[in-house]
């Protein structure tokens, strides 16, 4: 079963729906026991950076995620990707998870518009078990106004938008997609299911 953390800023019904059109056991759960139950978890995230920590603080489910994490599949979704890291530097400096090594800071590509919106063809960068059914080359969409910096080794894909962004990170058994894989058709199905066959 996917348990799809539920901290209250997070994109859950889009999420849902393609684990449901895929066919995959899931659940939208705030609940400790039922994380700590669920084969994989995936952490989505809408919203501003320290919002969204606060409100993963206040849930109760930092440390759990923390735990679980060495354990099994975890996936981040565009801001759930962002709380990965190390610190987020939107309205000020906010810890994140910390369980990727890096940091999150305002995108400055020159000569285009911020936030990121559209589709970008993803350019591999390092193995990564999510990407086994996936095209070099394939285009997921984006919506953001933040990226990653962090370790090229930690970087499974990148795409081009006025320089290297990392689109698809990982650590062990934690993955990040900056991108919306629920939304990016076939080649975003295509990873979700790689994720779920973890």
């Amino acid at each position: 079963m996917v348990a799809v953390i539920d901290y209250g800023a997070g994109n859950l019904f889009s999420v849902k729906n393609a684990l449901d059109f895929l066919g995959y056991e899931n659940k939208i759960t705030n609940s400790a026991d039922e994380l700590k139950a669920a084969d994989k978890l995936i952490l989505p995230g809408v919203g501003a950076f320290p919002d969204a920590m606060r409100m993963l603080a206040e849930s109760g489910l930092v440390g759990v995620i923390k735990e679980q994490a060495q354990k099994k599949p975890l996936l981040g979704i565009c801001l759930g990707m962002q709380m990965l890291f190390e610190k987020g530097y939107e309205f000020g400096e906010t810890d994140g998870l910390g369980l990727i090594k890096g940091s999150v800071k305002l995108m400055t590509p020159k000569d285009l518009p911020v936030p990121h919106i559209g589709w970008n063809a993803l350019e591999f960068n390092e193995p990564c078990p999510l990407l086994k059914n996936a095209k070099n080359g394939g285009y997921v969409y984006f919506v953001h106004s933040y990226a990653a910096q962090c370790p090229s080794e930690n970087v499974a894909a990148y795409c081009d938008y006025g320089g290297k962004v990392p689109a698809l990170v990982q650590n062990g058994n934690v993955f990040g997609a900056q991108f919306h894989p629920e939304k990016s058709g076939e080649v975003g199905l295509n990873i979700l299911r790689s994720f779920y066959e973890l």
